[in-house]
């Protein structure tokens, strides 16, 4: 195996780890969000969330195997900056947060509504950060189909998922105060 592939799929497989230690993360601060009151909300898109990013993980290394994608090295460094920015800027996030932040959609902003870090432009900075960091991740080494068809079905789950989110999040009279005139992915657009 060409060493640009085998590089890459220990990059895709990385990826996977790192997900999982989230999801550990994850699960530590909704239970301890749980214990102050807080409760997990209906998020019927969360389960396609999943697969998206199982699907994008899979498909770009597959995409990379099997359709034998060539290895661009000015499109992988512009995509692998994109990809380590989009990761920079989700770990802000996770530690801006602290305990607030979880994969599911919780009714914590009654426990005290975070508006440093990001969250002073936006009020989704992490959902901006992963759709780049899933766009950029296929195309590191030139899987378009995957990057295509993962953009398309990402669209598809944040709409759903961020207004289960807002739903919550904005019935919070303080998270509205703080929250609700800021832009939702991108500074003074968007």
């Amino acid at each position: 195996m060409e060493l640009s592939r085998a590089l890459y799929l220990v990059l895709i497989a990385a990826v996977a780890v790192l997900r999982f230690v989230e999801l550990g993360i994850s699960r530590r601060h909704q239970q301890e969000l749980a214990a102050r009151g807080a409760q997990r909300a209906p998020d019927p898109r969360f389960p396609a969330m999943v697969a998206v990013h199982t699907c994008v993980l899979t498909g770009a290394a597959a995409e990379v195997v099997f359709l034998r994608r060539p290895f661009i090295p000015a499109l992988a460094a512009a995509m692998g900056a994109l990809f380590l920015a989009a990761n920079a800027l989700r770990w802000w996030v996770i530690r801006t947060l602290g305990a607030h932040w979880n994969v599911q959609v919780m009714d914590s902003a009654r426990l005290g509504v975070v508006a440093s870090g990001p969250y002073r432009w936006v009020r989704h900075p992490n959902y901006s950060a992963v759709f780049v960091e899933m766009l950029a991740l296929p195309l590191i080494h030139t899987a378009w189909i995957t990057a295509l068809a993962g953009t398309v079905a990402h669209v598809w789950v944040l709409r759903g998922r961020v207004a289960a989110e807002e739903q919550v999040l904005l019935a919070a009279p303080e998270y509205r105060a703080a929250m609700g005139g800021k832009p939702r992915f991108i500074p003074f657009l968007l």
